[in-house]
């Protein structure tokens, strides 16, 4: 399987469900300034669009991972979650996407939780590749 069919199924993927679940979310890069240093700023989140949130959900918890360097730590954050189909841009700072030797994979992990800090109800998954 060649890279771009490999990268064109995991981008279709944008779901992995948890005991059931169809949690799903979406993502763009739409506005993010390029980079291509190896040195990421500290930047806003994207806007995240989330379908078929768990009943229950009080907290979603995202992290960013590059899929091609998995070591390094974007970070994310904790948004309080009360309802809707979209988490508005900027809601926590994280390193933004800035592969130094063309293009990576990038992949937000969303939880979807009952509590802060636990109480894990769902997770979804949504790659894209930076830059696209």
């Amino acid at each position: 399987m060649s890279f771009l069919t490999r990268l064109m199924t995991v981008a279709m993927l944008t779901s992995v469900p948890v005991s059931g679940s169809a949690f799903e979310i979406a993502f763009s890069w739409e506005g993010l300034k390029l980079c291509n240093s190896g040195n990421p700023g500290t930047v806003p989140s994207p806007a995240f669009t989330v379908k078929d949130v768990p009943d229950g959900t009080a907290f979603i918890r995202f992290k960013l991972v590059d899929r091609d360097v998995p070591g390094f730590n974007h970070g994310g954050g904790v948004v309080a979650y009360g309802g809707g189909d979209v988490i508005a841009a900027g809601q926590f700072k994280y390193k933004q996407p800035c592969p130094p030797d063309g293009v990576h994979r990038y992949e937000w992990t969303a939880t979807a939780q009952s509590k802060k800090n636990g109480g894990k109800l769902a997770v979804a998954k949504a790659v894209r590749p930076y830059p696209e």
